[in-house]
């Protein structure tokens, strides 16, 4: 349970929200049919084709064309090779996903291989136990961005959350955020959902937001558990429509991602990225997927 002065604190940050969202332009409304521009069925239409029944329509990243372009093509396993990273960039090229999302050693190599493929490089920070100091995941941000990153995935400091230190995870989380909003770099926020109670979930979930975090995401993928769709539409109604949500950890399949993408994920981490978009166009997979989370 939260103390007095985390509870106010938590408060605080609350109201801060409430308070700019309500300050905040209104978008404009659609030529075709004077309704908000976002919400425009064809620029839907690939998730709606994948089965999709629900969506985060105002989120940075959202409803993209295709399915493809809502995953980060994941490679994060400590034995991967050269060959490995390189594959994973072909493979993304190939198929467009939104990104590769590597270790930080292989950013500069994804970056070079994938130049003017129009796919991102993801890497990660603090990770995967989110349990390094926050210079130390400052500088590996602005390292990762150095070398080539277009998105950072950073891990909380889950201990801290869970000692109710409201102020050390919000300095944790803007220590990534600041950098990555300096120069232009999409920032996500894993809570590793697995480990937390739902109060803690919805706590950092809002410490995100406060930060200034463009998404919050499920899971590393290397924890007691990956991402639930009760977990993503918990993790959709914190932080509302402004900001993504990514579902990560254990999304192996398109059934899966239909799962993620209707409790309000905006972007999936999978390393099954080729099958599940193969088994969009019918094709069947033949051999094994890339290894990853």
């Amino acid at each position: 349970m939260l103390t007095p002065s985390e509870l106010q604190r938590l408060i605080e940050i609350i109201t801060e929200e409430v308070i700019a969202a309500q300050r905040a332009v209104q978008p404009g409304h659609c030529a075709c049919h004077s309704v908000m521009i976002d919400c425009c069925p064809d620029r839907l239409r690939g998730v709606l084709d994948a089965g999709a029944s629900r969506l985060g329509l105002h989120a940075p990243g959202g409803a993209p064309g295709s399915v493809a372009a809502m995953i980060d093509h994941t490679l994060l396993k400590p034995d991967a090779t050269r060959a490995d990273v390189e594959k994973l960039c072909r493979e993304a090229a190939e198929f467009r996903f939104a990104t590769v999302c590597v270790n930080p050693a292989w950013v500069s190599l994804a970056a070079s291989r994938l130049r003017g493929s129009g796919v991102g490089v993801c890497s990660v920070v603090g990770f995967p136990l989110g349990a390094t100091t926050s210079d130390v995941k400052q500088y590996e941000t602005r390292r990762a961005i150095f070398d080539g990153a277009t998105e950072i995935d950073m891990v909380i400091n889950v201990g801290a959350l869970k000692s109710g230190d409201l102020r050390t995870v919000e300095r944790d989380i803007e220590s990534v955020v600041e950098p990555c909003h300096h120069c232009g770099v999409v920032s996500k926020v894993i809570i590793e959902a697995a480990l937390l109670s739902d109060e803690e979930k919805i706590t950092a979930c809002t410490l995100s937001k406060a930060a200034g975090a463009d998404f919050v995401k499920t899971s590393t993928g290397f924890g007691p558990g990956g991402a639930t769709a009760a977990d993503v539409a918990l993790m959709r109604r914190t932080v509302g429509s402004d900001m993504g949500v990514k579902a990560a950890g254990g999304v192996r399949d398109l059934e899966g991602l239909k799962a993620m993408v209707a409790a309000g994920a905006t972007r999936v981490g999978a390393s099954a990225g080729v099958k599940i978009v193969t088994e969009t166009r019918g094709q069947k997979m033949i051999g094994p997927s890339q290894g990853g989370y």
